[in-house]
């Protein structure tokens, strides 16, 4: 038999304070955000996770901002507005 090691590449998460929100879905359906972090393709992957999320949930409209560079945190003004115009939002990377 031969030894396998499995190595996480991860980080050790920082402690941080629980956030409670509530947020109410009404039923005209959820206003989904996006934030692509524009790495190359990420704006096709979160297109493809927008259409598979359509198929299976009620979405009654979509909010999608940018960063400027994949390497930056969003403004803060660009959370807020997501915070404000969206039930959920998604963010993913990609290359």
């Amino acid at each position: 038999m031969t030894l396998k090691r499995c190595v996480s590449p991860e980080a050790p998460v920082a402690a941080a304070a629980a956030v409670s929100l509530e947020k109410r879905v009404e039923g005209g359906g959820i206003r989904l955000g996006i934030l692509d972090n524009s790495k190359a393709n990420a704006d096709h992957l979160l297109q493809f996770l927008l259409d598979a999320a359509g198929g299976s949930l009620p979405i009654s409209g979509t909010v999608k901002r940018r960063k400027p560079a994949a390497s930056r945190p969003a403004a803060a003004e660009v959370v807020e507005d997501l915070a404000r115009e969206a039930d959920f939002v998604l963010s993913a990377m990609a290359d």
